[in-house]
């Protein structure tokens, strides 16, 4: 009788443990039922980019006049003279070759 009782007192916190985490799953499956019901139902916001951004083949979206020579090919700086200001009046504006 002493045994039996060992034996369950010892396997007690692993069943214990077991079913917690099989809870824990059951719970967490639900949430994320819940979310992605929550995300399809609502639906994506469109994704608007600023107008000075214009897509360039093989390159992606770029900012700037892209007919400048100095025009960085980026998404994020303008050029390499002038970053951050606007392309147009650009005292060092030079056409592309």
């Amino acid at each position: 009788m002493i045994a039996f009782f060992i034996i369950v007192l010892g396997l007690t916190p692993s069943i214990l443990s077991v079913w917690m985490m099989r809870r824990a799953g059951i719970r967490a499956q639900e949430r994320l039922r819940l979310a992605l019901e929550s995300v399809s139902s609502r639906g994506l916001p469109s994704l608007a980019l600023p107008p000075e951004h214009q897509y360039a083949e093989g390159i992606g979206y770029v900012i700037g006049d892209w007919s400048c020579k100095f025009n960085a090919r980026s998404s994020y700086i303008r050029c390499a003279v002038n970053p951050f200001g606007p392309c147009e009046a650009c005292s060092q504006y030079q056409a592309r070759e």
